[in-house]
């Protein structure tokens, strides 16, 4: 071994001894691995492949922050005879694949070797990077272990999931991460087994509580208050509740503005406004704003859903929505919380018809059948009544009692056509009875008509 790599090595086992504990803790085995049975148990298959040696077949490890998928690619590395390259999808981008292209070909040609490319965050590569990686996937030169937080189906190209054997990680168990926990303290050789850890039961609690279902905070949150904390005289540390308070204050929120927690969220938010569940829109309400969501884009589809799914049941919900809009202009933040929570409040609690969906049968009858023509008489009369006769026998509804008299308004081809169907609900029942009169006289006048 020269010189350089005896250097080196050294520097590999210094920053390996110096690396954070959650580095230092990650898995090696599947048997170290913790938590995610459905696709790591015994017998599964993933873990059959992995240590057989038998991963032939792409793969998409997709999950929340903090569950393992780097830590299942890493063991792939542990137990595989293929050639393992790493890139993250952040730093890499085409040039870099083809430089691993390159030396897959080679390995392949010279050595008959396989190439394992895992590919951290790959929703992050866009459609050209992930265009330039699959025709190699194709042809079987490169297996893909691809990992993200973001759904595949959406985040990354058809073809290359087409190709892929899709794995979910779930947010890991409470009992998970008392095992992890568990595992670090006990561990003489990468963790805090050489030490004398006192670490009570309202601590180890809070410290799993905050780390919001993730391994990698539960572990900085562990390093941070053993580090930080000096020994008793008796070479004991304490890890008291206010020093667990301290190490992790607050809980970490996976939340991405422009991934699927953002669009679960709002979907959640506006399911429970529209199913009149306030405690439920409330909470999701606040997990958005606690997460940094952009207010506007709330009110934005509360205000959609005020005609979707209010609509004429109580007309008052539009008003609210758009008041709250500019309510939320005038203010901003942080008071402009409160017209967006009156604006939830209101409109989870409001009765709700989806009538205004009637326009959709319209605009589907349209393209079926074509624009029918309007008739004469509701034509314009202020242009060409003299030379066409427009506007000609049209009824003026205030010179009748009641300001209603029957008359068509529809083309012929669709007279008989009903487009709105008000519901039962709040305001929009009075409409309903208002209409079902108007309708009736209606039927009434055409029959005594077609009599005539």
């Amino acid at each position: 071994m020269t010189e350089k790599d005896l250097f080196s090595q050294a520097m590999e086992n210094r920053m390996k001894s110096e690396a954070p504990l959650a580095e230092r803790m990650r898995p090696r085995t599947m048997d170290e691995f913790i938590g995610q049975e459905h696709i790591t148990a015994p017998g599964r298959l993933l873990r059959r492949a992995i240590e057989a040696d038998r991963l032939f077949s792409s793969i998409i490890l997709y999950g929340p922050p903090g569950t393992g998928k780097t830590t299942l690619a890493r063991i792939v590395a542990n137990h595989t005879q293929a050639y393992f390259e790493s890139i993250s999808a952040v730093l890499a981008g085409v040039a870099e694949l083809r430089k691993v292209i390159e030396n897959a070909e080679m390995r392949r040609k010279h050595h008959n070797q396989r190439t394992l490319l895992f590919v951290d965050e790959v929703h992050r590569w866009n459609k050209a990077q992930q265009d330039a990686l699959l025709p190699h996937v194709e042809r079987g030169l490169i297996t893909l272990i691809g990992a993200t937080t973001e759904n595949p189906y959406f985040e990354v190209i058809p073809a290359l999931v087409s190709r892929s054997r899709i794995f979910e990680l779930g947010p890991l168990k409470d009992e998970d991460l008392k095992k992890i926990l568990d595992s670090a303290l006990q561990d003489r050789e990468r963790g805090y087994g050489h030490l004398s850890i006192d670490l009570p039961e309202e601590s180890r609690a809070h410290l799993i509580d905050m780390a919001n279902h993730d391994a990698r905070n539960l572990l900085n949150a562990l390093e941070l208050a053993v580090e930080t904390t000096r020994p008793s005289e008796d070479g004991i540390i304490h890890i008291s509740l206010e020093i667990a308070q301290e190490s992790i204050q607050k809980r970490a929120l996976t939340y991405d503005k422009k991934g699927d927690n953002h669009y679960d969220t709002i979907s959640a938010f506006i399911k429970s406004v529209r199913g009149s569940d306030p405690d439920a829109a409330l909470y999701w309400l606040g997990k958005m704003l606690s997460a940094g969501e952009d207010p506007r884009f709330i009110l934005r589809r509360l205000v959609v859903l005020a005609s979707e799914d209010i609509g004429l049941a109580d007309p008052q919900g539009l008003m609210v929505a758009a008041s709250a809009v500019t309510a939320f202009e005038f203010i901003g933040m942080p008071e402009g919380v409160y017209p967006i929570t009156e604006a939830t409040l209101y409109l989870a609690t409001a009765p709700k018809s989806n009538s205004a969906k009637a326009i959709f049968g319209v605009k589907e009858l349209i393209e079926k059948e074509g624009m029918g023509a309007v008739p004469i008489h509701l034509m314009d009369a202020s242009r060409d009544a003299a030379g066409f006769g427009h506007g000609e026998g049209y009824l003026y509804p205030h010179d009748y009692p009641g300001h209603y008299i029957p008359q068509n308004y529809l083309p012929k081809m669709v007279n008989d056509r009903q487009f709105y169907e008000p519901s039962d609900q709040g305001y929009e029942k009075i409409i309903a009875e208002r209409l079902k009169h108007w309708r009736q006289i209606k039927r009434q006048t055409e029959k005594d008509s077609e009599e005539k």
